[in-house]
């Protein structure tokens, strides 16, 4: 049977003016719609249709949102809710999420906030879509470096002990950390990945540990933070080299107590997670330079894990590069192209400082530009001198670059070149460059670089 992605749901409320209002919302949004004013007519509804999303009352005369929600989770576990209420607490949002809510709004409803949750929901289908007829999104590759890592992942997998992985920007971490989880007991609870430098040093506290209302501006209401949310499962703390050190000492008590306290609050809160740690930079180095807690990072540094960078696995590169042609051939809704051996042989030559971000994201390019079922050397020749890129190999200078040019004028050629070989992608962007997501932003302020191009 085939459905519209992410265009249909069902709205559960007992008062009449909410359930117009909400329809009215999601038809304006582009959804189809039903309702239903109680928790019998839901599960009624639902029994013989198929939705995308429920977004359903906690409170009904005739029982709770809770039970349409589990209901919903045993006839259609792709199906997502989002529950409602005007009764909201921490503990009951933390149980929602963790029995499977997309999202926990409290009455009265921002049609903006719902709007964006319901987003998400559009989003993971058409993921489901490409994920149902490309492979699977693993990592790819069949190098010994390669699999002796996997191997080693496997074996930390089954042992519920924190791990630390480092390596270079665009190998996989987080694929590995989730592989991990996924590999382990808790795969069936939640997975919460926190990047520790994209998320301000004034917020993070709050993001981690969460909040009490009150707590400072604008903190209307409680909210549980990403430790709160991964309780029974795995949170992933991306690029741990970024923690601001003021607020290691709270993490390390986290880590070794397995409890906390919201922003605000006094009372301790005690969660079962597991600790998967990304970065880098080596943490040894950052210690001994003391930009990094010591005991911060034995207590991370349980089971130390590594993934090898693409030049010393480059017999990966052609399985990579087709697993990138069919993957962006289905999300352009196109056949998948063959690749000419020289233009995997060209591939193979280059040194990828990106590793396989960089390569996917050339791949992507290739594929957009090319408009073509055959992809050869000329493809690569003309998509690699058109993205301007910084380098062929790392040993060369930027492009463009030649001996006695100011520094300041290289750097910023270099963070252009950059910039634009992952599409206006700063996150990315940093990660090849080795440099935290904040820095990049003031290197953009400070060349004056316009920031609308760099998403």
């Amino acid at each position: 049977m085939t459905r519209d992605v992410a265009s249909s749901v069902m709205v559960v409320d007992d008062e009449p003016g909410i359930r117009t209002a909400l329809r009215a919302n999601f038809l304006r949004h582009g959804w189809r719609v039903e309702t239903a004013s109680c928790v019998r007519e839901a599960i009624r509804n639902f029994e013989g249709k198929e939705f995308d999303l429920v977004v359903t009352d906690i409170r009904m005369p005739d029982g709770s949102g809770m039970e349409v929600m589990r209901s919903v989770r045993e006839l259609s576990p792709e199906t997502a809710v989002i529950l409602l209420t005007a009764y909201g607490s921490v503990p009951d949002a933390v149980s929602a999420m963790r029995d499977g809510a997309l999202d926990y709004l409290t009455k009265p409803i921002s049609f903006d906030q719902l709007q964006a949750a319901a987003a998400k929901v559009m989003h993971r289908a058409r993921q489901m879509q490409v994920e149902d007829l490309a492979p699977a999104n693993d990592i790819v590759g069949s190098s010994p470096l390669l699999l002796r890592s996997i191997q080693r992942a496997r074996s930390a997998a089954s042992t519920g002990a924190d791990v630390l992985i480092e390596a270079e920007s665009g190998t996989g971490k987080e694929l590995l950390a989730r592989f991990i989880h996924d590999s382990s007991d808790r795969c069936r609870k939640p997975f919460v990945a926190v990047n520790c430098a994209a998320v301000p040093d004034a917020l993070l506290e709050s993001e981690l540990f969460g909040h009490g209302r009150g707590a400072f501006t604008g903190a209307i209401s409680a909210k549980p933070g990403k430790f709160e949310l991964a309780d029974g499962g795995t949170i992933l703390l991306d690029e741990i080299g970024e923690m601001p050190l003021h607020l290691q000492p709270k993490l390390l008590r986290a880590l070794q107590e397995r409890e906390f306290e919201r922003l605000g609050e006094g009372r301790s809160v005690h969660v079962d997670i597991r600790v998967i740690a990304t970065t880098n930079v080596s943490l040894a180095t950052m210690v001994e330079r003391g930009q990094f807690r010591g005991d911060l990072y034995y207590r991370l540094n349980v089971i130390p894990l590594s993934l090898p960078p693409l030049r010393d696995r480059r017999e990966d590169i052609p399985i990579l590069a087709q697993h990138f042609a069919r993957k962006y051939a289905v999300q352009l809704q196109t056949k998948p192209p063959r690749l000419h051996q020289e233009f995997l042989d060209l591939l193979q030559l280059q040194s990828w400082p990106g590793n396989v971000r960089e390569l996917a994201n050339f791949m992507r390019r290739v594929l957009t530009l090319s408009g073509t079922s055959e992809i050869d050397a000329g493809c690569f020749e003309m998509e690699f001198e058109s993205a301007a890129r910084p380098s062929v190999s790392s040993h060369l200078p930027a492009a463009g670059a030649v001996a006695g040019t100011p520094i300041r004028q290289v750097e910023r050629l270099h963070l252009e070149n950059t910039l634009a070989l992952t599409d206006g992608n700063r996150t990315h962007a940093a990660e090849m460059l080795g440099i935290s997501l904040r820095t990049l932003r003031n290197k953009i302020r400070e060349y004056g670089l316009p920031p609308r191009r760099y998403a």
